[in-house]
């Protein structure tokens, strides 16, 4: 049986929406949406017209849903006239509301449960981000994607659930006909240019020449304006796979099997050639000094470009 309200919380706004756009298709038909769907504008409704619609006897559907998104604001506005509400609301009447956090300790928190849900909508952790790809590539598109090439996605173009979508659905065009998704693909659309501006960084580094490492970097952030969440998956990426290289060479492995094996589709010369001028131990430190910088954007201590940078610079003087 459908709740009398239905508040969505979450910190990523894509997510919510989207989760919203699911609870409105489960509570209301798209046939039925013109008389019993009303959208409210959270800047401009009023708290009388969202009430009033939802005491509107249905028309031609069994119930009257009302939706505001991004309700932080208006719910703060109307903080007591909602604690009325909730505490009498209309049977045949639906509200939907997204914000981006519920405090629980507040009365209209409180009231919620007796008349409706709560929907807390977190972004997957890392190591559930490839099932959540495969099963979006297939539910939407109906096309695979391997765990390895989900694993190659996240890594070239960060872990952020919304953006990854994005990525599958430009693939998804680009893979035609192709009902799998693959590495390929993938390198071809969207790893190409990172990689290789990545290697010219890279390159830059090793050879101890900061000023032009520097330079090639901020050609990244001109170039892409997605480099701001991708940069240190494609870093990570690419020193990830040097490390492992540079691992079995020194176990005497072929160079062939290397390529397989790490799926070194495209670059192999210049990739060997970096290989021959690091050690293992400087790859180590660059791991750590990128998972540092890491941490510091994603909590919020430094912005990517100055954290890049900084980290570039303390990489080129080692």
């Amino acid at each position: 049986m459908d709740k009398l309200v239905y508040v969505i919380a979450g910190k990523d706004d894509s997510l919510v929406s989207s989760r919203c756009e699911k609870l409105l298709d489960s509570l209301i038909e798209h046939s039925q949406r013109v008389t019993g769907l009303f959208n409210a504008d959270p800047n401009s409704a009023s708290i009388s017209e969202v009430l009033d619609e939802l005491r509107t006897a249905p028309f031609l559907t069994s119930k009257r849903v009302v939706a505001i998104k991004q309700a932080d604001d208006f719910i703060s506005n109307n903080r007591e006239y909602l604690e009325q509400y909730f505490e009498n609301p209309c049977s045949t009447g639906i509200l939907v509301m997204t914000v981006s956090s519920w405090k629980s300790n507040t009365k209209l928190a409180k009231k919620l449960p007796a008349i409706g849900e709560l929907i807390n909508v977190e972004p997957p952790k890392r190591g559930e981000l490839p099932v959540q790809l495969i099963a979006y590539a297939n539910d939407t598109y109906g096309k695979k994607i391997s765990r390895t090439a989900a694993e190659f996605l996240i890594d070239i173009s960060g872990d952020e659930i919304s953006r990854l979508y994005s990525e599958i659905d430009k693939l998804a065009i680009f893979a035609d006909k192709d009902k799998t998704i693959t590495e390929k693909h993938i390198e071809s659309l969207i790893g190409h240019n990172r990689m290789f501006n990545v290697f010219a960084v890279i390159d830059s580094i090793i050879a101890g020449n900061a000023a032009e490492a520097i330079e090639r970097l901020r050609g990244m952030f001109a170039d892409d304006k997605s480099a701001e969440y991708t940069v240190v998956g494609a870093f990570a990426f690419h020193f990830r796979r040097m490390f492992n290289a540079k691992a079995m060479t020194g176990k005497g492995e072929p160079i062939g099997n290397i390529i397989k094996k790490l799926q070194i589709w495209s670059n192999r010369d210049k990739f060997f050639e970096q290989l021959k001028r690091i050690t293992l131990k400087q790859i180590g430190y660059y791991i750590q000094r990128l998972a540092e910088t890491d941490y510091a954007i994603k909590t919020g201590r430094t912005q990517a470009p100055v954290a890049m940078e900084q980290m570039v610079l303390s990489m080129t003087t080692r």
